[in-house]
């Protein structure tokens, strides 16, 4: 049995306490999209563990953990990750399998990044620095390097020298940058070699034969819907498709295999970067809500916008991913609140939208039809089921699953493992 998991909004929704907890289930964790733009966040005790590439299932000891071919890898973040892991205490060589054919970030990636996003100016996206887009760039331009070439010392060497004559070139000419030395990204490589190759797997067979025989694999997905290059807010987007279908290009699996799609979205909205964001607030409530909540961006450090929950979103997003149920997080941040909001319909001009807009500049200038709900005083730290939560706290979620159309199976109300209630729908 497959189980994907989605973010429902802009990522950031606590996707990676969620695999953690379902992991359980599973035998096998799986990664299908992204790269080290990622950063799910799991507190296990006082421990926190921030998560970059590697699954966050990790922390289960006894589950096989893999990055497919549809994620970027880095292998010096990779290698930087696994040490800091391994030296928590958390087992990963052994565990940890690499696709083959997934495509490798080097420096260049990550400088071209960063000096074509400041390039942009007011039109910058937002972007990581961390060089994903631009390895993604480089795969379907046809001139990446695949894990299979970084293993290969002389196909490295000649497929590294051909880039670096583009790529130095663009640095010189284009953006008055020093060009790269391949002497030192070769050597730097070298060094690598030997630490991924006993991960690298045909990760699509690995995973297709685990399947048949009978083992649960649960597919990560980073960053969430409204990221998704095609589906998002475009431009305002990652370079990859978050969304459950990235699953089977991401890992090499047969749609008829996932049998479950969990999407996760937060009580109320964040997003990190440039882009619309219609119910987004400011001031007083803003700060709240991202103090609380500690909205800083675990790959970045970057303060996340915050706003109301967007049900035009989230529905959107659960009927584009087939999602069976969904998982809120957060609903703790919202405790104290008198008056809680969220947005139904959008209004642009004289015109009512209900349905999300693909057009940037529509949903740019669109404005949020909110209803307001009750807020709860309750502190719900210490609560552990769905029937101990006070009646307003009910009543919103209640109302969450008729805008979105979705059951709610499991609530966040924590940063803990315990922290999360189960219901019964």
């Amino acid at each position: 049995m497959v189980t994907v998991l989605v973010g429902t909004q802009w990522g950031d929704e606590g996707k990676g306490k969620i695999v953690d907890y379902l992991a359980e289930e599973a035998d096998i964790v799986a990664r299908y999209q992204g790269g080290a733009n990622a950063g799910h966040t799991v507190f296990v005790g006082e421990r926190k563990h921030v998560f970059h590439l590697v699954p966050s299932g990790i922390l289960h000891p006894d589950k096989i953990c893999v990055i497919g071919n549809g994620v970027v890898v880095d292998p010096v973040c990779l290698a930087e990750e696994v040490e800091t892991l391994e030296k928590n205490g958390v087992s990963v060589r052994g565990r940890l399998l690499i696709a083959e054919n997934a495509h490798v970030t080097l420096e260049y990636h990550k400088l071209l990044d960063r000096v074509e996003e400041k390039q942009k100016g007011n039109g910058a996206i937002g972007t990581t620095g961390r060089g994903i887009g631009t390895t993604y760039v480089d795969k379907y331009s046809r001139i990446g390097i695949r894990v299979s070439d970084f293993l290969d010392e002389v196909v490295f060497r000649e497929k590294l020298r051909q880039a670096l004559e583009i790529k130095n070139y663009l640095l010189k000419t284009y953006y008055g940058q020093k060009p790269l030395d391949f002497s030192v990204l070769e050597a730097e490589s070298s060094g690598l070699r030997d630490f991924i190759r006993p991960m690298a797997t045909d990760v699509a067979s690995y995973l297709n034969q685990a399947i048949k025989k009978g083992k649960n694999v649960l597919a990560e997905g980073a960053q969430g819907t409204f990221l998704d290059v095609d589906f998002g807010t475009y431009p305002y987007v990652t370079a990859s498709n978050p969304i459950s279908g990235g699953a089977c290009t991401g890992l090499g699996l047969p749609p008829h295999l996932i049998s479950r799609v969990i999407g996760v979205a937060k009580a109320y909205t964040t997003r990190v970067g440039e882009g619309p964001f219609p119910t987004e607030l400011h001031g007083d409530l803003a700060e709240r809500l991202r103090n609380a909540g500690s909205e800083f961006g675990a790959t970045t450090g970057r303060p996340r916008r915050c706003g109301w929950f967007d049900a035009v979103l989230v529905r959107y997003a659960c009927r584009l991913n087939g999602c069976h149920e969904i998982v809120i997080t957060k609903l703790d941040i919202l405790s104290g609140l008198e008056k809680i909001r969220v947005a139904v319909a959008y209004r642009h001009g004289q015109s009512l939208i209900t349905e999300y807009p693909l057009h940037t500049r529509t949903f740019r200038e669109a404005l949020p039809i909110y209803e307001e709900m009750e807020g709860w005083p309750d502190d719900l730290s210490r609560v552990r089921t769905w029937q101990d939560l006070p009646g307003a706290a009910r009543r919103y979620l209640r109302r969450i699953e008729e805008l979105v159309e979705t059951p709610i199976k499991l609530v966040s109300v924590g940063v803990g493992r315990k922290d999360i209630l189960s219901r019964q729908c």
